[in-house]
């Protein structure tokens, strides 16, 4: 059930160790560097497949998709409450989520950076599996569509560079204000023959059409 996965996250510390070998209990201190992606799972012993992360590449453990929504901090709870609602109404339609870890939460403080944050925020995951096949949707679309449209739409979150749909990004440039142009205007200096340009970044950045291909309507 979602209460024993969790309940047992916690009770390992999702893989983090205090001393190499067992978590104790958090705060949990050393290199970021070791501890910021998979903890000490990054190191576990290849002979050791028992004691390994889930999401270890070796064996088909778990594998999933993401979409994460940032929310300046009095926005957060009005949202909660609108997906608590969705809840209410059919319970079982949020039962994907609980497989693939249920809905993160962290904080984050807030950032000069152009395309940071600008003020202390929170950040939420939704984890959900998505099949092989561009044209089978989602467990539960409509319920994670809605979830999507609610954080991006209707209380302005900000996407995460790395983890949304396209449909994530729509109206992201006033989202960021004038620290948008002055994202752009720095890239473009420092790369003006687009070596790390993607269609992607052409896309999203620059507002250019996108490839059609099977599909592109599920992915947003």
């Amino acid at each position: 059930t979602a209460d024993t996965t969790l309940a047992y996250k916690k009770l390992t510390g999702n893989g983090l160790k205090n001393n190499g070998l067992l978590f104790t209990g958090y705060p949990v201190i050393g290199n970021q560097g070791k501890i910021q992606t998979s903890g000490s799972c990054l190191y576990s012993s290849s002979l050791r497949i028992d004691v390994s992360c889930s999401w270890d590449p070796r064996y088909n453990g778990l594998f999933f998709y993401e979409t994460t929504a940032i929310f300046p901090l009095p926005r957060f709870r009005d949202f909660i409450l609108d997906v608590k609602k969705l809840r209410d109404m059919k319970p079982e339609r949020l039962c994907g989520i609980d497989i693939y870890n249920g809905i993160l939460i962290r904080f984050i403080k807030g950032s000069k950076a152009y395309l940071g944050q600008g003020e202390d925020s929170v950040v939420i995951d939704f984890n959900y599996y998505r099949a092989d096949d561009v044209l089978t949707p989602r467990l539960n679309q409509d319920v994670m569509e809605e979830m999507e449209q609610m954080a991006f739409s209707k209380y302005g979150a900000k996407p995460h560079w790395g983890k949304n749909r396209k449909v994530g990004f729509f109206g992201v440039k006033q989202k960021y204000g004038p620290n948008f142009d002055k994202f752009l205007e720095v890239k473009n200096k420092l790369d003006p023959k687009m070596m790390f340009s993607s269609e992607w970044s052409d896309e999203i950045l620059f507002g250019r059409e996108g490839l059609k291909y099977d599909g592109c309507a599920l992915e947003g």
